[in-house]
């Protein structure tokens, strides 16, 4: 254009009276919107549309050796398998086309099989979640035993054994983390009540601080190691002095020189003999170390014990360090 006007103005002052006579003038103004509108139109599912890309979120690679992933048939860039759950589900579309020619009819039988795939899919990701979460892939590959052993965790009971094994079914509903963290909430709370009756205990008795709390516990041990004492020692006077005795009952059966003077006692109070207690204290002696070893064990008790009588021996024999407080 500057060459077309003439050698008397340049290539700038052109472009500057061009912009401002003819962009920036009225003939500009009537012509361009102050503002443009976005004509550009996003052809892209919804999110959580059928086939939308939400559905299937990749989640992060796993963290395992190449040796590791051809076992699996695991493809790390893909976040995908080999063989899937459900595997033949795409065969549902793989044969759907849209024609123009379809009736009503036939549009509702491929949106039907369009939301079967939908569902599998979703099934499919679920699984994938789920086995991430739980640690799944590292359980199959034997590394969570060298994960757990490298971080202690404390020892589960035998009620908590229990409670787990009934809300499995609720597993599916909360990620692994929770429930690890609804547990040790729920032990956590144990802990605390049993606390709590400890201090009112405390309470009850006067004291107000912690430090008394360990001389009122050495005291109470020594007041009923002194009733005990004192226990034993009038049942020998009774007997020196001709009276009945209160052993007289079992002292003549074999098997009671082997127990000591509480077992003695246990087994006059519960008119046992003391064949029968030292068999039945084996037994459970016995069983409690098979459960410790990780040892599935059936009780064999015999059938003269009845219910009472195993709660007096487990606890005498917990309280007496024989067998931990979980087996009792």
């Amino acid at each position: 254009m500057a060459a077309h006007v003439g050698a008397s103005r340049t290539p700038q002052e052109v472009m500057e009276h061009y912009v401002s006579m003819y962009i920036h003038g009225n003939l500009g103004k009537a012509c361009i919107p102050d503002t443009i509108p976005n004509r550009v139109t996003d052809h892209t599912c919804p999110s959580g549309g059928p086939l939308s890309p939400s559905l299937t979120t990749p989640l992060p690679p796993l963290d395992i050796s190449v040796a590791e992933q051809q076992q699996l048939g695991y493809m790390p860039l893909r976040d995908d398998y080999e063989i899937e759950y459900d595997q033949d589900a795409e065969t549902l579309i793989s044969g759907l086309s849209v024609n123009y020619d379809d009736d009503d009819v036939e549009i509702e039988l491929k949106r039907a099989h369009v939301d079967m795939y939908v569902r599998k899919l979703k099934e499919r990701q679920r699984r994938k979640n789920i086995a991430r979460d739980y640690n799944l892939v590292p359980a199959f590959l034997g590394k969570d035993k060298k994960e757990k052993e490298k971080t202690a965790k404390r020892k589960i009971t035998k009620e908590e054994k229990e409670l787990r094994l009934k809300l499995r079914p609720l597993y599916q509903f909360m990620s692994c983390k929770e429930f690890d963290d609804l547990f040790e909430n729920m032990h956590k709370e144990k802990m605390l009540r049993a606390k709590i009756r400890e201090l009112q205990r405390y309470r009850r008795n006067g004291i107000t601080k912690m430090e008394e709390s360990a001389e009122y516990e050495a005291a109470r041990h020594k007041r009923e190691k002194r009733k005990e004492n004192k226990t034993t020692a009038g049942s020998k006077r009774g007997k020196e002095d001709g009276k009945e005795s209160e052993f007289a009952a079992i002292e003549n059966l074999p098997g009671f020189e082997l127990l000591s003077d509480r077992e003695k006692v246990l087994c006059s109070s519960l008119n046992l003999s003391p064949a029968r207690y030292v068999t039945v204290k084996t037994i459970i002696i016995k069983d409690h170390l098979q459960k410790r070893q990780g040892i599935p064990s059936k009780s064999r008790l015999p059938s003269y014990l009845d219910k009472v009588l195993k709660k007096r021996i487990l606890t005498f024999l917990t309280e007496s360090g024989w067998i931990s407080r979980d087996a009792s």
